[in-house]
């Protein structure tokens, strides 16, 4: 039986591992040809891509204007349409909230840059192709978005800034085009590795009514979801395990 995605194209930002190759792994799963991307690790990301069926990998800065329209380009230029954006590449720095003399200018720009500018560059840049695809959008945001918590201020205030950016692309670019987004958790990644973030993690399974931390594939399964749901739009779909139920 052929999947909703089969045949149709995903460019996943910061895909070049975790939550992002995850998604780029079940786009790819469901007969989508996917635009794989990174802006740092592009070894990986070439790795990646070479793996899929038909993939292509793009070196882009999310943040920068040119790079971003350079990559939405190079996918309509290789497969002729683009029928989902989702919108993954993020970045953070872990500064305890009470910190505040830690949270310089600088590193306000590099997080709302790349975790806010970025997908509303890459957003705007890609509405006229997944208006004549009749495509979505998707955002990875993150419960520090929904819940005053996350690993610094600035990161927490981008992802709330990316929830209501959905709501409001959402409500003005429909019927065309549906935008959504997924706000995960505590998420087993290689950024999430590290013995800095065992205690978080030892928190989680024993606040969470599931009793662990998310993994890649539990998020890039509520992605395919909202990429193929064709009356929803205007979503932040929380997943968590159920800890925001209980903090």
């Amino acid at each position: 039986m052929t999947h909703p995605l089969d045949g149709k194209v995903a460019l996943v930002t910061g895909s070049s591992s975790g939550i992002g190759e995850a998604i780029a792994r079940r786009f790819a799963g469901h007969g989508a040809k996917v635009v794989v991307n990174s802006h740092r690790s592009v070894e990986a990301g070439e790795r990646i891509a070479a793996a899929l069926p038909d993939a292509l990998y793009v070196q882009a800065d999310v943040a920068d204007e040119a790079d971003g329209r350079r990559l939405v380009e190079a996918a309509v230029e290789r497969y002729g349409r683009l029928d989902v954006l989702v919108n993954n590449a993020g970045t953070t720095k872990r500064i305890p909230h009470e910190d505040l003399a830690a949270v310089d200018l600088d590193l306000w720009h590099t997080i709302l840059d790349t975790n806010l500018i970025g997908p509303w560059l890459l957003s705007r840049t890609a509405v006229p192709a997944l208006r004549e695809a009749g495509g979505c959008i998707v955002n990875v945001s993150s419960i520090a978005g929904v819940r005053p918590t996350g690993s610094s201020i600035p990161y927490a205030v981008s992802k709330a800034g990316l929830n209501h950016l959905t709501r409001l692309l959402a409500a003005v670019l429909g019927p065309e085009v549906r935008v959504n987004a997924v706000a995960p958790g505590l998420v087993d990644t290689p950024w999430t590795a590290d013995e800095g973030w065992d205690g978080v993690r030892r928190w989680v399974e024993g606040v969470a009514p599931l009793r662990r931390s998310a993994t890649p594939d539990d998020v890039a399964d509520v992605v395919i979801a909202l990429a193929t749901s064709g009356y929803v739009t205007g979503e932040v779909v929380v997943v968590d395990g159920g800890l925001t139920l209980r903090t």
